[in-house]
């Protein structure tokens, strides 16, 4: 077959397949916003992945025009739709280890075709392992989490890394923003942390709260404005805006999509809240509208009221319920933790909207009552390898349980 038949097939074919599987769930009533979100989602992490595994050297492609990074977006294109769209819409409650053994086998009968566009090399096949193990398999889950609407924080964690690979690294290897001196890196990777820490403890606010993620056709099942959302109403935009604010430091044409994700932002969240939030949460929305700026964060936050129990006979526990009335946190109350009926061995924070946490994770909630600066730090302690690394070192230096009289 000629190339131009080999591309054109590689990308129709599959399109072709998603559109029918999409019809046919349309005509059985099955096409609503969870599988949607699936499709979209598991396509996005393909292409992702796919465009990583496919600078691997396992295979090369020999085509002009349409290209990016040597990779044709027609076939990249297929490939994404024919692991993501289309399990998502033709069946997404299949097991995920008979859908991945299904579409396997088709790759390893299709791949030796696609020549003279794609040259196999002699350990193909260990490149096919790696793109059905990181890409089609992490893919199915996806759909199925997303289709059953379970596993909250697993949905979003997988939009964090879709979000920062497609909106972050992807451009910066394109751009040749990599291309600075070690110190320039660095100090622009500490920037950069600042907004990353709040975009993603917004996103874990949607998930541990709300029972959602931040994709639209996936939204929170409760009204979220606890964590980031109690400073300002768009975290995750802010983050993304911000983030682009610094890279154009390194790179100006950042400040373009500094501007495209303003823009969206504003247009999405305009009418997100003008119709589903209105709708689905009345007063309490409202209320929460006014009291919050849609962009520019709060000092002090609109915090939900929650309290913290800290022990009054342990001498170093209560010096540190001190610290923290000293710095009048905003709706939260310092309690003995003698008082709570659990026994509790830990310092202990509660919510009203039912979060509770103990130890540095109760600590690092604590903050965020504070001010915006102390809310920064917590929502850093709050991320989980660093959460559990700062709780190893606490109990490791005497700062483990305490049995309180």
């Amino acid at each position: 077959m000629s190339a131009a038949l080999i591309r054109g097939l590689g990308l129709m074919l599959p399109l072709a397949a998603v559109l029918v599987a999409a019809l046919l769930a349309a005509r059985a009533g099955r096409l609503g916003p969870p599988r949607a979100a699936a499709a979209i989602l598991a396509t996005g992490w393909n292409a992702m992945v796919l465009m990583a595994v496919n600078q691997g050297g396992w295979w090369t492609f020999h085509a002009e025009g349409g290209t990016l990074a040597g990779v044709p977006l027609d076939l990249l294109l297929g490939w994404a739709l024919l692991w993501g769209a289309l399990p998502a819409l033709a069946f997404p409650d299949a097991p995920p280890a008979l859908g991945a053994a299904g579409l396997a086998w088709f790759d390893l009968a299709v791949m030796p075709l696609a020549e003279p566009v794609v040259v196999l090399g002699p350990d193909w096949l260990y490149g096919e392992a790696v793109a059905v193990g990181l890409a089609l398999v992490p893919g199915l889950l996806l759909i199925r989490w997303t289709v059953r609407g379970t596993l909250p924080m697993a949905r979003a964690g997988f939009q964090v890394v879709l979000a920062v690979g497609l909106g972050v690294v992807a451009p910066v290897l394109l751009l040749g923003v990599w291309r600075q001196p070690a110190w320039v890196l660095a100090l622009m990777a500490q920037a950069l942390a600042v907004p990353f820490v709040m975009g993603a403890s917004a996103v874990r606010e949607f998930a541990r709260t709300g029972g959602g993620t931040p994709f639209p056709y996936d939204p929170p099942r409760r009204l979220v404005t606890g964590g980031p959302y109690a400073y300002v109403r768009n975290p995750m935009q802010v983050a993304m805006t911000a983030g682009y604010v610094l890279l154009a430091v390194l790179d100006v044409r950042f400040l373009a999509a500094a501007a495209i994700s303003l823009a969206y932002g504003a247009g999405l969240a305009a009418w997100h809240e003008g119709e589903q939030l209105t709708r689905r949460f009345g007063a309490d929305w409202a209320a929460y509208r006014a009291a919050v700026r849609a962009w520019l964060p709060r000092r002090r936050p609109a915090a939900v009221p929650a309290t913290v129990y800290v022990a009054a006979t342990c001498g170093q526990c209560s010096q540190v319920g001190a610290w923290i009335e000293r710095r009048g946190p905003v709706a939260l109350r310092v309690v003995a933790a003698e008082t709570h009926p659990a026994g509790l061995r830990r310092i202990t924070y509660e919510r009203a909207d039912g979060l509770r946490a103990q130890g540095v994770a109760a600590a690092a909630h604590v903050l965020t009552h504070i001010h915006l600066g102390w809310a920064l730090a917590g929502w850093l302690l709050l991320l989980p390898c660093l959460n559990g690394f700062a709780q190893l070192c606490v109990d490791a230096l005497g700062g483990g349980p305490r049995e309180p009289a």
